[in-house]
Order: C-alpha cells, then structure tokens, then sequence
C-alpha cells in the first residue's frame, strides 16, 4: 500500500466509527448496524456494498476513486476493481441510476439529498506524535458525580423492578395474541388437485396455521400448463398465487414435481419421500418460507435476488430447492465460479443424503456451467452421469431436459446425426411424460438446427410434426404463432420475413405478451424504421399496454427514429431499468449499447459503457460486432 493510501486509511478510520443515521428519499440506512430500511422495511444488503453506502454518504461532497473505495472497505483483502463497480451497480438498482454519479477516471459521488437523524461520538484518530493530555469536561464527570448523578444511583432498583415488570407485561401479551394477529402470516395459495400419474388419484391440501389453500377443482394441471398464456391472468385475478404439481411412484418412493406460478415469477422444485403423505407434509414445509413469495410477488434485480437466496441458504441449508434457486441466479449473472462452487455442494450435500433426484440437477447445473465455459467435453459428461441417475429415479422429464442440452453440444461439434438423436430422444421422453410443451420445444429446436446445418428437409418435416401436434392436441392459437415465427427465420430477407412476423402477431391477438410476439414486434419495428415506414412503426406500438421492458424499448426504437431526443432518453432509460429488475441481461445490454450510440443521449455515458464491458458474453458480443467496433469497445 502506498504511503498516500495509508494516510487515507488513517484519516478517515474515524469515519466508520461515527454512527450516523440517514434519511434519503424512503430510505433509511444506519451506519453502525449497517441496516437499510425503506418505508421501515428492512431490505437485503451485502455487508461490503453497506460499507460502501457508509463512505458514500459520510461526505457527499467528495468524490472517491477506486482506489479509495478499495482500500478503505476492503482494505488489505486483495480484489480487484470489479468488486468496487458491482457494489456500485447493486445500490444502483436499489436507489436509482441518479443516486450515484460516475465521473470518468475520478471516481463515484453520492447525488440524491440526504438528512443526517442523529450521530454519535466519533472517535478521532490519534496523531503519532507526541499531545498534551487535558480533562474534558466529560472526563471530570465521571471521576467526581455530581448531585443529579448521585440522586439517580439511588433509584436503579425501582428502574429495574419496573423493567422486569414490563418485560414479564409483554410476556402476557405475547403468550395471549389474537388469533387473528396470526392470520395475517397465512400464505393464501390457490391449487389444482395434485394428480397421481400412475393411479390417477388426486391430493387435496388441508387449510392449517400456515395456508389458506383454495382448490380449483374445476381445471386439470394439464390444462393450466398447455394454456398458461391465457389461464393464468384470468385465474389470477383472484388467485395471484397457484401451484400444480404432479405425483408419482417409482421403486416404493413418492416423487412430486412442483410449480407455484406468481405475478413475477415462477417456484419449482422437486421432492421425494417414501410415502405420498411424507412428500406433501415436506412440500408444505418448503413453502412456508417467505422468500418463495418475496420473488413470486416482486420483481428483483438478479444481484437482490442473489442476496435474498443467500440468506435463505443461510437460515436452511438443507433445502436444496433454495440452494438450486441460487445457483441458478449465480448462472444468471454470469458469476460461473460460484456457481460451480454452489452446484458442487449440491451434488455434495445430494449424495451423502442419497437423493439422486437433487444430485442429477447438480449435474444438469455443472453441465450449463461448464457449456457456458465452452468445456463441451467435461459438460456432456456431467449431462451423460445426469441422465443415469434421472433414470434410477423414473424422471423423464429431467432426462429430456439433458438430451436437449446435450444437443447444443452437439452442434458445437458440427455432429447433425447427434443433434437429431439427442432431441428425438428428448421430444419422446417428453411425450411419455405427458409433457407437451417440453415435446413441441425439442420438435422446433431441432427444425432450426437442421436450418443451421443445412438441412432442407428436415428443417420443414419437424416444424410441420410440430405444427400437427397442436392441432391433435387441439392447442390454443397462440402455439401455432411458433410455425410462421420459424418460416421467418428461415426466410432470407426482411421483405420476405414480413408476412411471417405479422402472421405471429396474427396468431397472437389474445396474448401480446408472448415471447414470439414480442420478438415478431421488434422484428418488425425495427423493419419499419429502416425503411422509414414511421406510420406503421406507430401502429405497431400503439396498442400495446403492458408496461415492460421490451414494450419500453419498442417506444425508444420509435422516439430515436422521429428524432425526439427527450422522450427517446425517457424510454431508453426506462427499459434498462425495467430489464435491470427483471433479470433480462441481453435487452439491458441491448438499450444499454443504443444510448452510447445515440450522440444526443443526456445521460451517464460511462456508466452505460462501462455496463457493457462487465457484462457482455461472448454471444451478444459477436451479434454486436460492428456497433462495438464502431464505438471502440
């Protein structure tokens, strides 16, 4: 360390020491504890970005580099300049791109205006050379009390007889609660009957002291599941929160395989048991952990995410349901190494309990881990032991979902035969299962691979089988919006494409909201725009009302073609935080790279470039080869 970092450590030692509370929009962050509040309640933070919050808001007129932030918060732990900027990023996304101002190669300053509540004594650092020591008055005080001082002595044990019988009050109080005041915790979730694949047998769930269970006695799992686009919003209307699950036998043990579909989200998992009143008694107990319903009911960024998991973790560990659910944020935000650290005490933690269920989903996650790695060799092996312990335990749907990834890796060894074997197998586990959605995904998977590999045939055969599923299962229309969505990307020029795209949004009236439409809508948008069809650019976005982030970028796409920089800034901004919250890297990236694009754009340009550098994979770098070259990224 440098002399010049030594002395800044030494000069702002005190500054941790004092004990401040702050006040800034609705929040509420007190330095001593380290607790952040809004609107009184208490939110997840790491114990490194509180201390940066702590520095960041102990001057706000400064502006700390770097270097600083890493040496007065981490001080002698060797990181890298990485740790500084995620903690940044994170308290971004909790308090607003605005609160925290990048200045190029200076550093970053606190922006949103903040009122100090109350402070303690802080302890200034001594100076190495030789004081003189004086009394404080404070010191005097204490070595010779005074008459108040004396007269208070002599009342503490009246102070401590009434505190006891306080305590002993709220003792009574809390013992004899309404039971009413319990009611509140009740976590109220509507089911359809757990349906027994083997014997046909349905579950009901009993109400008790955690649940308010509703059963929808009136639609099959099956049913919810195939027509979930149209279902669900109607259904949860009233009921925000259901979950479908299936049971079934395999060598004396129960197995279940659960969902709970919320207004942010989905929870899944699976679990085992050697009775099907064990496997519903251990569902039941998972789902009593508030977190499930902080992420069904919430939309989090995925770094809130990854810190509310953790602490879940933390609290039980044995849930290995929780601990999937954080590796898979780690995957998601593209922290590889903890994910494989998380996914190796998964496997763990699964064998010493002999869980084959939860060990084959450590593989199936080392695998994508791995792929991401571009380890295709170590990754088919994870996927091909997966696979042995799937079957073990009967689970065909699991087994499908190996034979689908391993064909990617068999398109990086430009081995068609093997793509087209690995998702056969995957589409015919699939429809074992009964699972129609997981069958018609590897039948339209394998129709674009045979696109990619050249093969003619074989590309229109699957997404014609594909296309004559849904019709004997008699699907909803906006399944068949897959068919034309493929016959566009087979297409070879936009013109051609044109009325494949809006033959999708055809097919998907009744439900705009579905990934084909909206990636058939910004195909198109960005058609139109090219082609100065500004007309029926507008049309396209004009009645859609759902306020996402691919809506948002849509209307940024539009504001930028009319040369409206004002209300261009407003959605460009928009979509990148509503893509920030909902986890959407690629769209964040996407708007993230149009801003720096934009030379009229009035916002924090490093910031947004410096996003990119941080979190661009290889695959969205090389979509966007020519505009990072463009700007010198």
């Amino acid at each position: 360390m440098t002399n010049q970092l030594r002395c800044l450590r030494n000069n702002y030692s005190g500054t941790f020491l004092n004990t401040m509370r702050y006040s800034f929009k609705n929040f509420e962050f007190d330095s001593d504890s380290l607790v952040l509040r809004q609107s009184g309640q208490s939110l997840a933070i790491r114990h490194n970005e509180a201390k940066v919050l702590t520095l960041l808001l102990g001057q706000t007129d400064k502006v700390f580099s770097k270097e600083e932030i890493l040496s007065l918060v981490w001080q002698d732990k060797v990181v890298s300049e990485q740790a500084v900027f995620q903690n940044i990023s994170h308290l971004r996304s909790l308090f607003g791109n605005g609160a925290i101002k990048t200045f190029p190669k200076r550093g970053y300053q606190w922006q949103l205006a903040v009122e100090e509540l109350s402070t303690a004594t802080q302890i200034t650092p001594q100076k190495s050379s030789a004081t003189t020591v004086t009394a404080s008055p404070t010191s005097l005080a204490n070595t010779f009390p005074s008459k108040t001082q004396r007269k208070i002595k002599g009342y503490w044990p009246y102070a401590l007889l009434a505190t006891i019988m306080l305590i002993v009050i709220i003792a009574i109080n809390f013992q004899n609660k309404p039971a009413i005041e319990n009611k509140v915790a009740l976590k109220k979730i509507a089911y359809i009957p757990i349906s027994s694949a083997q014997d046909g047998d349905n579950f009901t769930l009993a109400d008790n002291e955690h649940f308010d269970f509703t059963a929808l006695n009136n639609i099959t799992t099956d049913e919810f599941h195939n027509n979930l686009e149209l279902t669900y919003p109607e259904l949860a209307k009233i009921h925000p929160l259901i979950l479908t699950a299936q049971m079934r036998r395999h060598n004396q043990h129960s197995y279940i395989d659960f969902i709970v579909k919320g207004p942010s989200g989905d929870w899944q998992g699976q679990l085992s048991g050697v009775s099907s009143k064990e496997v519903i008694e251990k569902l039941q107990k998972h789902l009593q952990q508030q977190v499930i319903y902080d992420l069904l009911n919430t939309a989090q960024a995925p770094e809130l995410k990854q810190a509310n998991l953790s602490i879940a973790h933390q609290k039980s560990p044995n849930d290995l349901i929780i601990l999937g659910a954080l590796i898979n944020v780690y995957i998601m935000m593209d922290e590889l190494e903890k994910a494989m650290v998380m996914a190796d005490k998964l496997a763990k933690i699964s064998a010493q309990q002999g869980n084959w269920q939860q060990l084959g989903n450590a593989l199936l996650f080392q695998s994508k881990v791995l792929t991401q790695k571009d380890l295709y060799e170590l990754s088919s092996h994870k996927l091909t032991t997966a696979i042995s312990y799937f079957e073990q335990i009967g689970d065909l749907k699991r087994q499908a979902d190996a034979w689908f990834a391993h064909s990617w890796l068999d398109h990086q060894e430009d081995n068609y035969p093997a793509i087209k074997d690995s998702l056969l197998r995957s589409a015919d586990l699939s429809f074992k299962a009964n699972d129609i959605p997981r069958e018609l995904d590897a039948l339209t998977y394998l129709s674009i691979l045979a696109y990619k590999h050249s093969k003619a045939g074989d590309k229109y055969l699957y997404l014609q089988q594909a296309e004559n599923k849904m019709k004997s299962y008699q699907l909803p229309i906006y399944h068949f919006a897959k068919i034309p969505f493929h016959y566009a990307f087979f297409a070879k020029t936009p013109s051609d494409k044109e009325p494949h795209w809006k033959q999708v949004l055809e097919y998907t009236k009744l439900t705009p909201d579905h990934w084909v439409a909206q990636s058939s809508r910004k195909a198109l948008m960005r058609h139109f725009i090219k082609q100065n069809r500004l007309s029926e650019a507008k049309v396209l976005i004009a009645n859609v009302t759902t306020d996402n982030a691919e809506n948002s970028y849509l209307r940024a796409l539009l504001a930028q073609a009319m040369l409206d920089a004002k209300l261009f800034n407003h959605h460009a901004q928009r979509t990148f935080e509503q893509a920030r919250l909902a986890g959407e890297t690629r769209q964040s990236l996407d708007v993230a790279l149009l801003l720096c694009s934009e030379p009229n754009t009035q916002v924090n340009y490093d910031f947004y470039s410096q996003y990119i550098q941080d979190n661009a994979n290889k695959y969205w770098r090389r979509d966007n080869k020519e505009k990072l070259l463009a700007l010198n990224f």
